[in-house]
Formats: structure tokens, sequence, C-alpha cells
């Protein structure tokens, strides 16, 4: 059977050296080609290398490993299909259009899995940096409910305590929660995908709602936390939400860094009077939040 597109997507993506923009590469080469999967994986690391400009590694590594990552794509497929996991690359049409509008490098190719309607909604993140005070969390609760009863879709991580003091909030209202991850679906969400991340969210919702919420994640299915999750995931919460808030933002820190970008993109920003960052971020335009 002729291995398909959506195949080869996978196949690349479970390949080590092999990233999103060079994903985005060879689909949208072999679309101006007309060149076939079947063609594609014919050819050799040269073709690989100067055709793709894929890394001397990675052209060698696909070629010498290629029918393995395909059939390994195809049993990653066969788990993922009849769950209802989608799988979109930057070279697609219905790419998330806000990530492109403000991430200068953005993830090439994306998991999706629950209600993707809220890739359209209205959304909004609270954003504050590690080691948030008490104080700070409650305010990143307080600012996640009220973008909650004002209609909107909280986007948010699971992992860190200030993305968990935001993500049970929908949780108590009935509200969608859009949850970007730092690993793999099936490490994040159990080998069925019915999983809570974390234990408090279990208070509320006993496991993961896939007709409310949408889970994103940017890696292998199968693949763990690694050092440069938190960065990813970071961007991601930041470049699907609407606009943002900030609680506890270091200047030169990520919080900072992504404030910025959402300000460049136009998106509303505000940050709380008190933050170190605050009194640079709203000489860009970002609005005050009074204590």
């Amino acid at each position: 059977m002729a291995t398909s597109r959506r195949t080869l997507t996978l196949a690349l993506a479970l390949s080590p050296g092999v990233g999103g923009k060079s994903i985005t590469r060879v689909l949208t080469r072999n679309d101006l080609l007309g060149r076939s999967v079947e063609e594609f994986l014919r050819l050799g690391p040269e073709a690989l290398r100067e055709e793709y400009r894929l890394p001397a590694r990675a052209a060698e590594a696909w070629s010498a490993t290629r029918k393995e990552r395909v059939k390994q794509a195809k049993e990653v497929e066969d788990r993922l299909v009849p769950l209802g996991v989608s799988l979109v690359t930057a070279a697609d049409a219905h790419y998330p259009r806000r990530i492109e509008l403000m991430d200068p490098d953005p993830p090439g190719v994306l998991f999706l899995y629950g209600n993707a309607r809220l890739l359209e909604a209205e959304t909004c993140c609270v954003l504050s940096s590690r080691g948030t005070s008490r104080r700070g969390l409650e305010a990143v609760e307080k600012l996640a409910e009220e973008a909650v009863l004002a209609g909107k879709t909280l986007v948010c991580g699971h992992d860190t305590p200030e993305y968990q003091r935001s993500a049970v909030v929908p949780l108590r209202w009935g509200a969608p929660r859009l949850l970007v991850l730092d690993r793999g679906l099936f490490r994040a969400l159990g080998e069925e995908l019915k999983d809570e991340p974390f234990a408090a969210a279990r208070l509320w919702r006993y496991q993961f709602d896939p007709k409310t919420d949408l889970a994103v994640s940017c890696l292998n299915p199968d693949k763990d936390y690694h050092p440069n999750s938190n960065k990813t995931r970071d961007r991601l919460v930041a470049s699907l939400s609407s606009s943002m808030d900030l609680v506890e933002v270091r200047p030169g820190g990520n919080m900072e860094a992504l404030a910025k970008s959402a300000l460049r993109a136009g998106r509303p920003v505000r940050v709380a009077e008190w933050a170190e960052a605050a009194e640079a971020l709203r000489k860009l335009g970002a609005k005050p939040i009074a204590e």
C-alpha cells in the first residue's frame, strides 16, 4: 500500500535531526515539483541535502532508516487515528494562523486532540515567571477567572504551579481549555488519552474531556519531557492566545520576550503594576493591571 503524505510527515517528525522547518520544506517542495511520496522515499542523501537542505547527518540517518521510520509512523497512526488525533503541519492551509503571525519559528508539526474549534475562539493566557509568589499565584487565578467569565478560552500549560493555578479555573465553571503539552500526547494523557495531566484537576473532572478541551503537542506522541520543552510550550501558549495577561515578569526573561512578541504582533497585553518588567513593557504598549 502506498505511503500517504500524513504518514511521511509523521515518519519525518519521528526522525532525529529533522525539525519542523525541514518537514515544511520537504512537503512544500514535493508539492511544487509534483513529486509523490514514493518518489521522495527513493531519494538518496545527496538529493536530500541539495534539494531539501536537510543537514548532512539528518539526511544520512533518514536514508539509512526511512523504511523503519515509515513502519514506525504507520504503527503510531494506527494508535492515533482511532482516538481522533489529527496532525497538522506548517505547510497545511489549516495550520493555526495565530501561531504563524507571532512566532518567527513555528513548530512544523502539531498533534491536536479534542475540540479543534477552540483554535478559532477568542483566547487568553495568564503568564508568570517561574517561582511566582503566593500573592502572584492568587493574581494568576483571579485573572484567569475574569477571562473565563468574560467568555474567553484559557490557553495554558499543565506542569508548573503558575500554569496549574490557571488551568483549574475553567474546570470550576465548566468552561473549555486549550491545553498545551510539553511532552507527547500518550506521555501526558495516557495510552487511551483519558488521563487528566495533573492531580488537582481531578477534583472537578476525573478524566480529560476531548469534547470540551483541546490538547496540543508538537512532540512525538511517545516522547517524554526534554530540556527544550518548556520554551516550546510557552511559545505555543503565547502564540495561540488572542490576548495576554502577565503577573510576575523578570526583565530579560522568557515571559518578557513572549510579551514583546505579542506586542509586535499587535495583540493586547496587560502587565501587573508590581511586575519587575512592568515599566519596560508599558513603554512598548502594554496596559497596566492594577493591584
